[in-house]
């Protein structure tokens, strides 16, 4: 057995990256303060194709040395935005016809394994401070709270790892069938 040579992943470059269809959901930082976790993030979008990144509040923003120490480049191919308001962003994509979704432990979430997305519809999925959450502000404006199950000791996931975890959700859905 021998790992696949760059070449032979065919990986995209940043400019056909660029070009191609990109699945309808975009990522909404409130206020991520660890450039790791954003870069990471930053990471995950270019590997499912996502629309955007949205920066808001303290969220760095590229370029950033400590940004790309996770991003390893990805910041040059997914296209992204900066809001001082996470709710201006919310709002802005509202007005857009996104469905807006929190990842959140808040009353009546639903459980991650148990939310269909809808495969003509866009997703603006919104990620919290790593300590406060999303601002309950932003929390108003939101269609769907959703959370992931968990079993431990603890009560959340690294920010970073739930933006894996949630675009592998929805791609494992409905992605297949909106782009090739």
């Amino acid at each position: 057995m021998k790992k696949l040579s760059m070449d032979e992943l065919k990986r995209l470059k940043v400019e056909e990256f660029k070009q191609k269809k990109k699945f309808p959901m975009v990522y909404v930082l409130d206020n991520i303060r660890s450039m790791h976790n954003t870069g990471s993030i930053f990471r995950t979008a270019d590997a499912f194709r996502l629309e955007k990144i949205i920066l808001c509040g303290i969220t760095a923003c590229p370029p950033n040395r400590e940004i790309e120490k996770t991003a390893l480049g990805a910041t040059k191919a997914v296209s992204w935005e900066y809001f001082k308001k996470t709710t201006d962003a919310v709002k802005s994509l509202k007005d857009n016809d996104y469905i807006i979704v929190s990842i959140e432990q808040v009353e009546g979430s639903v459980n991650l394994d148990s939310f269909t997305p809808g495969k003509n519809n866009k997703y603006a999925v919104i990620f919290g401070n790593e300590v406060k959450g999303i601002d309950d502000n932003v929390l108003e404006y939101c269609d769907y709270n959703i959370e992931i199950p968990q079993f431990g000791t603890k009560h959340s996931f690294n920010v970073s790892v739930t933006a894996g975890i949630v675009a592998w959700d929805f791609y494992s859905k409905i992605m297949p069938d909106i782009i090739s």
